[in-house]
């Protein structure tokens, strides 16, 4: 080649390290561009650092408009002083290889110490705290399960598994989960690991777990001990929320909070799509900013944490929720041009038998600590992370889990609180102890619940509730990640022909990326920016587990629960079939590869 063609520039997957370090050029006339980003989580905060960082836009250049109060979407902790209690929704599980996150935090300075990156301090905390969970599943209030460490998939789940993979996307579209798999797989250890470690239902989308199978099919071996996922040294606002906003303010991008965008005008002709203006509302007064096809819009299409409602010790959280704006906003584009989605199939009939609830329990005294310690094996205050993840409560009529991180999980938390984060996958069944569903609950009767479940005496159930503050939180779209859905419900991050607007987050569509991770929202933020803008820098791809035989391998051994190939329980013909391949292979690398995973 004697130069560089457009298409040199078009953005790209790549792998290695051959583009990981390289300074991306400067996009022509980039200084002349403004950028408008709806929303303030995880997504909409990395887009505004990759326009900084990669395409070298003047931050002033850069808004951020968010409905709330304050930045972070669905990554949030806060201590909320008129309930005199801390609360977090939930908090997202990470692991090694999630590409753009890592890409994106290594840019990043920690707050704590500014010589390092966030990237660095998580590095460096997760090697010498490593996640290890020594206790997975309870059942009769407190006891490990039995079989806890098999996964007891029988030779007819393991099919099914391997049927699903094997199904391109196209033929599971609108499909669930329980149309593929039969009640062997629903009974089985593999099930109610990988359900309650990603929050999937029978009705969740088949399509989604198929490639929940294929993203993680590394961490088969890990599904008991959990020792493949990281955490941070707090709550995920704190830890990285506000180092990205620092980052922010500091490169002088403007937060316009109090700011609800109701609808982004399109103009579709002459075979483009170009925004033309925002309509929003800024603290309770209406504008219009018009737009050129210099400047970017960046929407944040739906939120799973949208319309939360808050109860108290002796209070539920209302069920009572109207369709949140962000909700609104995709719902006025979509009507505009299809390629913009089909909102409605996330957030409309979401079925009851779902995840709606979960809890924020502050202990204000040491009385449940050795209960915790009975269970779990840690002391809870002893720095290191606790839960490793979830616990799971199998006997649980709402499959009750919790959650115990690193305390403090916040800041300035006091040395004798302790913070405890409940949710139940099945939240419109009644209660084992209390005789109530979930969102019927006041924290107090939530607490009590977990208590009963945890081994707590029936005479002290009541008092260790009461002198705790319990907060419930409900969230109706929280699940909506997983609805069953079909190819083109999700718009393309940059749907066709558009020419300065893109989606971002995970109700945006990436191919072979799963939702409900950090990951999704960073990986569409940087193909966001890295389209608009022509990056001369390769996206980091989704990493390959699927298709490196050691990962296969590894995770057929696990699947089997750690039986060698001529063990397995297959018909005669099968077993002399791999009698004979293992003679042809012997003294070759496949046998060297099959004894290194320990199936010969």
């Amino acid at each position: 080649m004697l130069g560089l063609t457009k298409e040199v520039f078009d953005m790209h997957y790549t792998n290695g390290n051959y583009e990981a370090f390289v300074q991306a050029e400067k996009p022509k006339d980039v200084e002349n561009k403004s950028a408008y980003i709806v929303g303030s989580g995880l997504a909409s905060l990395a887009t505004a650092v990759f326009l900084i960082r990669d395409a070298q836009m003047p931050g002033d250049k850069i808004h951020i408009f968010e409905e709330l109060a304050l930045p972070g979407g669905s990554m949030d902790g806060i201590y909320n002083p008129e309930k005199q209690a801390y609360i977090i929704r939930g908090g997202r599980e990470m692991e090694s290889h999630f590409e753009t996150l890592w890409d994106l935090f290594r840019s990043i300075p920690s707050l704590e110490n500014k010589d390092i990156s966030v990237l660095d301090e998580f590095y460096r905390l997760n090697r010498k705290d490593p996640s290890y969970s020594k206790t997975r599943v309870i059942v009769n209030r407190g006891e490990e399960l039995p079989t806890d460490g098999k996964l007891l998939l029988t030779p007819k789940a393991i099919k099914e598994i391997v049927d699903l993979v094997l199904t391109p996307e196209k033929d599971l579209q609108n499909k669930k989960i329980n149309e593929v798999f039969s009640k062997e797989f629903f009974e089985s250890n593999f099930w109610l690991y990988w359900s309650t470690m990603f929050a999937f239902e029978p009705w969740a989308s088949a399509m989604e777990m198929r490639r929940y199978l294929m993203r993680f099919v590394q961490h088969v071996a890990t599904l008991k001990n959990l020792s493949s996922l990281k955490f941070t040294k707090y709550n995920q606002y704190e830890s990285l929320i506000l180092p990205l906003v620092s980052y922010l303010k500091d490169h002088g991008v403007q937060f316009h909070y109090d700011t609800v965008v109701d609808n982004i005008i399109v103009n579709r002709s002459e075979g483009k799509k170009v925004a033309t203006e925002i309509k929003l509302t800024e603290n309770g007064k209406e504008k219009t900013i018009h737009l050129s096809e210099d400047d970017l819009v960046f929407v944040t299409n739906g939120s799973i944490t949208e319309s939360t409602t808050y109860g108290d010790n002796l209070h539920p959280a209302s069920q009572e929720h109207k369709l949140g704006a962000s909700w609104q906003l995709w719902k006025n584009l979509a009507a505009q041009d299809s390629d913009f989605g089909h909102p409605e199939k996330f957030y409309d009939n979401i079925p009851k038998a779902n995840w709606v609830m979960s809890a924020t329990i502050t202990f204000k005294n040491n009385d449940i600590v050795p209960f915790i310690e009975k269970v779990n094996k840690k002391d809870p205050h002893s720095g290191s992370i606790v839960s490793s993840g979830p616990t799971t409560i199998k006997d649980s009529n709402w499959l009750l889990g919790y959650s115990i991180s690193r305390q403090p999980h916040f800041r300035k938390q006091k040395p004798n609180e302790l913070i405890v984060w409940l949710y139940g996958l099945y939240s419109d069944t009644k209660g084992n102890y209390v005789q109530k569903t979930m969102p019927e609950c006041n924290g107090i009767e939530l607490c009590e619940e977990w208590l009963y479940h945890m081994g707590v005496p029936e005479e002290k159930i009541a008092e260790m509730a009461h002198a705790a503050t319990t907060i419930p939180q409900h969230m109706p779209y929280i699940t909506s990640y997983f609805m069953p859905r079909a190819l083109g419900d999700r718009p393309k991050v940059v749907p066709d022909n558009s020419k300065n607007l893109a989606f971002i987050g995970n109700f945006a569509e990436t191919p072979r990326d799963t939702v409900f991770t950090t990951e999704y929202s960073v990986r569409t933020a940087m193909e966001a920016v890295y389209t608009l803008l022509d990056i001369d820098r390769g996206v980091p791809e989704v990493f390959a587990s699927a298709f490196d035989v050691r990962m296969l391998l590894n995770a057929m051994y696990y699947l089997n629960d750690q039986k060698k190939l001529t063990d397995l329980d297959l018909p005669l013909t099968e077993k002399l079939a791999i009698k004979g391949m293992l003679k042809k292979v012997k003294g070759t690398y496949i046998e060297e590869l099959l004894k290194q995973y320990k199936l010969m």
